[in-house]
């Protein structure tokens, strides 16, 4: 008879728990902190080697950047995610995505002031302006694809209250 009400102990404790609204989305782990902190520098040199060598194998700018912007978002999961916002200055994200749309609109606007065409990089009088042109547009590239995702996740992670209007409801 104990193992009844034992079992139906657990079944109702069982159902507190699944119904429990006051929920923390995030419990500090040990082991996940310490293998972000350890696998972290490893996952930016992989994205910063994918963004240099886009040109000559595969990756570029688009997937370098992509693998960068993990990192961010990795920090956010083991050490939670407003610790992480608190630490990263929204100004920096930004000023990622402006450093990335400046580098390439100076490498494409530039081959055209100095007279060729658009993304042209025969026009610059620099030895291999091709390779340095392709790389550095793939920096810029990647800067932006990783400054929108780490923005986009902290924008997402906010969230919104249901019934708040939307901004161009105001």
């Amino acid at each position: 008879m104990s193992t009844d009400t034992d079992e139906s102990e657990n079944a109702t404790s069982a159902n507190r728990i699944v119904h429990n609204d006051e929920q923390t989305p995030y419990v500090e782990s040990t082991i996940i902190m310490t293998t972000v902190r350890v696998v972290t520098p490893f996952i930016l040199t992989l994205g910063l080697f994918v963004m240099f060598h886009g040109a000559s194998s595969a990756g570029g700018g688009f997937q370098g950047g992509a693998i960068a912007g993990t990192v961010i978002l990795l920090l956010a999961f083991a050490f939670g995610i407003g610790p992480v916002r608190d630490w990263l200055n929204p100004a920096i994200i930004l000023g990622l995505v402006v450093v990335g749309v400046g580098t390439f609109l100076a490498v494409a606007l530039g081959s055209l002031l100095l007279g060729g065409e658009f993304l042209q990089y025969s026009a610059y009088p620099i030895y291999h302006a091709s390779k340095y042109g392709i790389e550095l547009v793939e920096l810029g590239i990647g800067a932006v694809v990783a400054g929108i995702i780490i923005g986009l996740f902290f924008l997402i992670a906010a969230g919104f209250e249901i019934g708040e209007p939307m901004e161009d409801e105001q």
